[in-house]
C-alpha cells in the first residue's frame, strides 16, 4: 500500500493535469446540456360497476349489473389513453405553455407527453417533460385537469342524450307521489298512527319491557333495605344517627380536639406512674383533660343532640357507615323509579285500546303510497341507468399518485455522466501511472539485488514515536555492524564517500551515524561536507563556514570526530574539484589531522557532475539507497556513473527498510543524528 501511495504522490503533478482535464470536459458538457426534469403521475379506472337494486315497492325489484368491462377487443385504459394524448386535450395545454413558442407545432409538442396503459391493471402511467421542475409539474398538473374536463364533457353530453325522452314520464310519476304522500301524511299527523301492527307490537313491547324495568327496581329497593337493616344492627344505630355521627368525623375541629384529648390521657397515666395525685404537673394535665371532654361534649350536642351519636368512630366505622348510607339512598332512588313506571305503563294501555279503528283507513292510504312509489322508483332508476351508461362509455378517472418529479434528471444524465468522468478519470490515471512507471519506476528491493554489489546495512525506519525507543535501537545496531564492515575493509588512505542517488534518501544522516559508531571502536575520524551547494552536513552540526578556500580548517565537534566545510562558489564547483583542488585541501588536512577514516558526504550523483568527480578522490564509495523512494533508472545510472569514474563502491546501505522486528537492548550506543 505504501508502494502505491508513493507512486501516485511521484506523479501527482502529470495525474491533477489529467483530472482537471476530465472536469473540465465533464463541466462543459453538463453546461452545455440542456436540462430536461421528468414529473410522473398514475391514474386508476375504478369499478364503476353499479351492480344497482331499486326496491319498487309492490312492482318487486329493478336491477342493474352495467359497468365498464374489459375485454380484447376494448380496452378502456387504451380509450382514455388516446383521449388524453388527443389534439384536443393538448391543444389546451399547448395554449397555456410558458414555452409555446419552442413548439410552433402541436405534433413537437406532444412528444413531451407520454400515457401508456399498463398491462394487467386499471392504472395509466404520464411521463410529463420539462426543462424545469416547475415547468414539468405545470405540464403534468394541466394535462390531468384537462383531461378529466374533457371526460366530463362526453360524459354529459352522452347522459343528456339518453335521458332527455324520460323527463315527462318522470315529473307526472313524482306528481302523483308527492299527492298521496301529502294524504297519508295528514291522516297519520291527526291519528298520530305511522304504522298498523307494527305499531301495535312496538305498544306492547314497549309496555313489557317498563313492567320488567318496574319490578326489577322494586326488587333493587327491597335489597337496598335489607342491606341498610344488616348495616344499622352491626353499627347498632339507625340510618339518622350514622349520618349525624359521620358529619363529626367529618369535623376538623373536632378531630383536632379529640387528638389532643388522646395525648393529655396518655400523659396523664404516664404521670400517674411517677408523681402522687398531689403533684401540680399531674393536678394540671387532669384540668387540662376536663376542659378537652367539655369541649367534646359540646361540639356533639352541635351536632344534632341525637341518640346514640358515636363520638369515637374508627376508620372501619366510619366505611360502614359510609356504606350505610349509600344503600338507603339507592333504596330510596328505586322506589321513585317503580313509581314513575308505573304512570307511564297506565297510559301506554290507554293508548292501546284506540288502534284497531283506525288501523283500516292507515292501510288504504299505505297501499296507495307504495304503488306510486314504486311507480316513481322504476322511472328514476331508469334514468339513473342512463347516467352510469354514460360512465361504461367513458369511466371516471382517479389520481392513484399525486404528480412527483423524478430525482434525476431526463437529460443530461448527471450520475452517469459524473460515473463516466470517474471511470475516465480512475482508468486514465492508472494507464498514466502504468506508463510512466513502465518508463522509470519506483527503485524496490529486487532492483538492488539485481546490481549484485554487497550489502553492508539495512536501516529501519522510524514509523512512530510510540515504537521509537525500539526501532532506533535497531538503527543503531545495524550501524554498529556497518562500522565493524567498514573498519575491516583495506580502504586507500582510510577514505569513503558516502553517496546516493537524490536527496532524501538519508545520505547526511548515515555519515553522520557511521562516524559516531566508528568513534565508539576507538578510530578518529574527520567528516568532510562535500555537498558545497547545500551543506547539509555542517548544517546539522550546527556549523557554518567563512573566509575563502585558504584558511577553510577542520572544526572539532566530537572526541576524535571533526568536520571539514568548505564555503565553494557554484559556478566554480567542478572547477575546483575536476583541477585536483578538492583532492590536495583533503591531504593536506588529512596527514595534519593524522585521521584513521576520511567520511565524504558528497553530493546527490544523479543532481550534479561534481559527485562522479570526487568519487576519484575517494575511490571507495558507500552507496545509500531508499526503495520505494528512489527511481529505478536514475539509482542505475548513478552505479554506472561511479564505475565509470574508476569508483569502487564496497557496499549498499538500504535506508528506512520497513521491519516488524523488536529491538532486543543488549547494550546503549550512541544516539542517531536525523537530518
Amino acid at each position: 500500500m505504501n508502494r502505491v501511495m508513493r507512486i501516485f504522490v511521484r506523479h501527482g503533478h502529470l495525474l491533477l493535469l489529467f483530472n482537471t482535464a476530465v472536469v473540465a470536459a465533464t463541466t462543459a458538457s453538463l453546461t452545455l446540456t440542456p436540462r430536461v426534469w421528468m414529473t410522473k403521475a398514475e391514474l386508476i379506472l375504478p369499478n364503476v360497476t353499479s351492480n344497482s337494486e331499486v326496491n319498487l315497492g309492490k312492482l318487486g325489484y329493478l336491477r342493474d349489473g352495467g359497468g365498464v368491462a374489459f375485454s380484447q377487443q376494448l380496452n378502456p385504459l387504451k380509450v382514455l389513453s388516446s383521449i388524453a394524448v388527443s389534439d384536443y386535450v393538448l391543444k389546451q395545454v399547448w395554449d397555456t405553455d410558458p414555452e409555446r413558442k419552442k413548439y410552433p407545432k402541436l405534433l413537437n409538442y406532444k412528444n413531451l407527453f407520454n400515457v401508456s396503459p399498463q398491462n394487467e391493471s386499471a392504472v395509466i402511467l404520464l411521463n410529463v417533460k420539462g426543462s424545469s421542475p416547475e415547468l414539468a409539474r405545470k405540464r403534468t398538473a394541466d394535462l390531468i385537469k384537462v383531461f378529466r374536463q374533457r371526460l366530463q364533457e362526453l360524459r354529459q353530453d352522452e347522459a343528456t342524450q339518453r335521458s332527455q325522452f324520460m323527463l315527462v314520464e318522470a315529473q307526472q310519476a313524482h306528481d302523483k307521489l308527492l299527492q298521496v304522500q301529502k294524504d297519508l301524511a295528514q291522516f297519520k299527523e291527526v291519528t298520530t298512527l305511522v304504522s298498523n301492527d307494527s305499531q301495535t307490537q312496538e305498544l306492547i313491547l314497549t309496555m313489557n319491557t317498563m313492567e320488567r324495568v318496574r319490578s326489577q327496581a322494586l326488587a333493587d329497593a327491597q335489597a337496598s333495605l335489607e342491606q341498610a337493616k344488616l348495616l344499622s344492627s352491626r353499627l347498632q344505630m339507625s340510618p339518622a344517627t350514622a349520618i349525624h355521627s359521620a358529619r363529626l368525623q367529618e369535623n376538623k375541629e373536632y378531630q383536632f380536639i379529640r387528638q389532643k384529648l388522646s395525648e393529655v390521657d396518655a400523659a396523664v397515666i404516664d404521670m400517674q406512674t411517677k408523681f402522687t395525685n398531689d403533684h401540680p404537673k399531674l393536678q394540671t394535665l387532669r384540668y387540662q383533660q376536663q376542659v378537652l371532654r367539655r369541649q367534646v361534649e359540646l361540639m356533639t350536642v352541635a351536632t344534632g343532640n341525637v341518640g346514640g351519636v358515636n363520638t369515637t368512630i374508627g376508620e372501619n366505622t366510619a366505611n360502614l357507615i359510609k356504606e350505610l348510607i349509600l344503600v338507603e339512598s339507592q333504596a330510596g332512588g328505586m322506589q321513585k323509579k317503580a313509581a314513575q313506571l308505573q304512570i307511564q305503563i297506565e297510559k301506554l294501555r290507554l293508548s292501546l285500546k284506540t288502534l284497531p279503528a283506525k288501523q283500516a283507513r292507515l292501510q288504504q292510504l299505505q297501499s296507495q303510497y307504495d304503488i306510486a312509489e314504486g311507480v316513481y322508483n322504476g322511472i328514476v332508476a331508469q334514468a339513473e341507468q342512463a347516467k352510469l351508461g354514460a360512465f361504461s362509455a367513458y369511466p371516471s378517472v382517479q389520481i392513484l399518485d399525486q404528480p412527483t418529479l423524478d430525482s434525476k434528471l431526463s437529460s443530461p444524465q448527471l450520475k452517469l455522466m459524473i460515473l463516466g468522468a470517474l471511470l475516465a478519470a480512475g482508468f486514465g490515471s492508472v494507464a498514466i501511472i502504468l506508463l510512466l512507471e513502465n518508463r522509470n519506476p519506483l527503485l524496490s528491493q529486487k532492483d538492488i539485488h539485481q546490481t549484485q554489489i554487497l550489502m553492508l546495512a539495512s536501516i529501519p525506519q522510524i514509523k512512530d514515536m510510540a515504537h521509537t525507543s525500539d526501532q532506533k535501537l535497531s538503527a543503531e545496531i545495524e550501524l554498529q555492524r556497518l562500522a565493524s564492515a567498514v573498519s575491516l575493509m583495506p580502504l586507500d588512505n582510510g577514505r569513503l564517500m558516502v553517496a546516493s542517488t537524490t536527496s532524501g534518501e538519508g545520505k547526511t544522516t548515515i555519515t553522520l551515524s557511521l562516524a559516531y559508531a566508528l568513534i565508539n571502536l576507538g578510530f578518529r575520524v574527520l567528516v568532510v561536507d562535500g555537498d558545497f551547494r547545500t551543506n547539509q552536513l555542517s548544517k546539522s552540526l550546527g556549523h557554518q563556514h567563512q573566509g575563502v578556500i585558504n584558511l577553510h580548517l577542520p572544526v572539532n565537534v566530537a572526541t576524535n570526530l571533526d568536520l571539514l566545510s568548505m564555503k565553494i562558489e557554484v559556478n566554480k564547483i567542478a572547477e575546483f574539484v575536476a583541477r585536483g583542488g578538492f583532492e590536495q585541501r583533503l591531504s593536506l588536512i588529512q596527514a595534519a589531522g593524522k585521521y584513521d577514516y576520511v567520511l565524504i558526504d558528497s553530493a546527490p550523483v544523479n543532481l550534479t557532475s561534481e559527485a562522479a568527480l570526487m568519487a576519484k578522490v575517494a575511490v571507495n564509495v558507500l552507496f545509500v539507497a531508499r526503495p520505494e523512494k528512489s527511481d529505478r533508472n536514475p539509482f542505475h545510472n548513478s552505479i554506472k556513473q561511479l564505475t565509470s569514474h574508476r569508483a569502487t563502491i564496497v557496499g549498499l546501505v538500504i535506508n528506512a527498510v520497513e521491519t516488524r522486528t523488536q529491538g532486543y537492548r543488549y547494550g546503549q550506543i550512541t544516539t542517531l543524528i536525523d537530518s
